[in-house]
């Protein structure tokens, strides 16, 4: 039964419950760029290119045999992706800024009565 109960606890954690749900959520935004990149980018941006290089699909694109634009639109993909999450995570940054820290307390008392004799000694000495 131990074995079941820390498997349970593992299971039902909320950073392993936290990790499935960016991976679904990344998923589902992974199907939105492809589909951002090859639906929106492709037609508007690279179909005049794609036109002068006498190809009507991107993955059609090719180089002396080497078919490099499923490639290209990955990189498309990819920088989208990485755009997004850094924006994404320098949101949450400012959002979780610590607090400006607060000013030195004083002196406490201890140190105050320190402090004392250390000047009285300065003075007697002089």
């Amino acid at each position: 039964m131990g074995f079941i109960k820390e498997f349970k606890e593992f299971a039902f954690k909320g950073n392993v419950l936290d990790l499935a749900v960016g991976v679904i959520i990344g998923a589902a935004f992974s199907a939105i760029v492809k589909s951002f990149v090859d639906d929106i980018i492709t037609p508007l941006l690279l179909n005049p290119a794609l036109e002068k290089a006498n190809v009507k699909n991107i993955a059609e694109l090719s180089w002396n045999g080497v078919k490099y634009g499923n490639f290209l639109s990955s990189v498309i993909s990819f920088i989208i992706v990485a755009f997004v999450l850094f924006l994404l995570i320098k949101g949450v940054n400012s959002l979780s800024k610590k607090p400006a820290e607060a000013a030195p307390a004083g002196p406490t008392e201890d140190q105050k009565l320190l402090m004392e004799i250390r000047d009285l000694l300065k003075n007697k000495n002089l």
